[in-house]
């Protein structure tokens, strides 16, 4: 059986992706910062699907935790098969406002821990002649985000870079998958300070079982940028034909009003 590795399992999208693949059969190494919930999870998948399923709690902002974990797998003999860089965070507001601790640890967590992990286990793969990665970008990477600058700009690197590795990983047998996600009802939202925003309304956001779901199957199939959703596969397709200033207005104003109803 393969093991895959999946970051920021505790909740979200890398929650239901730990169990969309433990029930493909997938042994599973889950990582977060929250060990009591990923205990949970690993009971529930250990006991329902006879996968095998090995619980690291670390909190990757840090990138001594990153290669801790590293570590620990290679010291255990574990050969990671698929890599899923999930985790990441979002805040909210003006840059010059917020908290400079909060945004360094972002970009170590959406950046620095993701380009690690992938060069790391890319490498290994690339040397194996197969393999996987995933990177959980999001629709966020198609354009800048005022009152968001930091979070926007670090899923645009997630984006770039995946796309980037997957042309030099080609014919290498490894795949690597960009996942782009709308808003998805999940615990970023709270995290990012938006849990009463209009876009995480009831009816307007999509599942994170879906969007693990639909995540799974492009990786599976080796789509290289995979967009959730017609309405924001049409929206990343659209901002190409845009002048870059009406986009940037167009965004801040959406983010105005989520600011609003905060």
């Amino acid at each position: 059986m393969e093991t895959a590795l999946i970051t920021g399992a505790s909740e979200g999208i890398g929650y239901e992706l730990a169990k969309v693949m433990a029930r493909k059969n997938f042994n599973l190494v889950l990582t977060a910062r929250r060990e009591k919930k990923l205990l949970e999870l690993k009971n529930e998948l250990e006991s329902k699907y006879g996968v095998l399923v090995r619980v690291i709690p670390k909190d990757l902002s840090t990138i001594e935790s990153v290669k801790e974990i590293c570590t620990e797998l290679k010291n255990n003999g574990l050969r990671i098969d698929i890599l899923v860089n999930n985790a990441g965070f979002g805040d909210y507001g003006f840059f010059v406002e917020s908290d400079w601790d909060k945004n360094y640890r972002m970009i170590e967590l959406n950046i620095a821990a993701l380009t690690y992990l992938s060069h790391l286990y890319g490498h290994e793969m690339a040397h194996r002649g197969k393999g996987r990665i995933m990177n959980v970008a999001s629709t966020a990477a198609f354009q800048p985000g005022p009152l968001m600058a930091v979070y926007y700009a670090t899923k645009a690197y997630v984006l770039s870079f995946s796309e980037a590795l997957a042309n030099e990983l080609k014919g290498k047998g490894v795949t690597v998958t960009a996942l782009c996600p709308g808003p998805t009802r999940s615990g970023f939202q709270k995290a990012a300070s938006l849990k009463n925003a209009r876009m995480f309304k009831k009816g307007t956001v999509a599942s994170t079982e879906d969007v693990a779901a639909y995540g799974f199957e492009a990786m599976m199939k080796g789509k290289v940028v995979a967009v959730h959703g017609l309405l924001n596969r049409i929206v990343a397709l659209s901002v190409r034909f845009f002048p870059r200033h009406l986009i940037r207005a167009s965004v801040r104003l959406i983010q105005e009003t989520t600011k609003q109803e905060l």
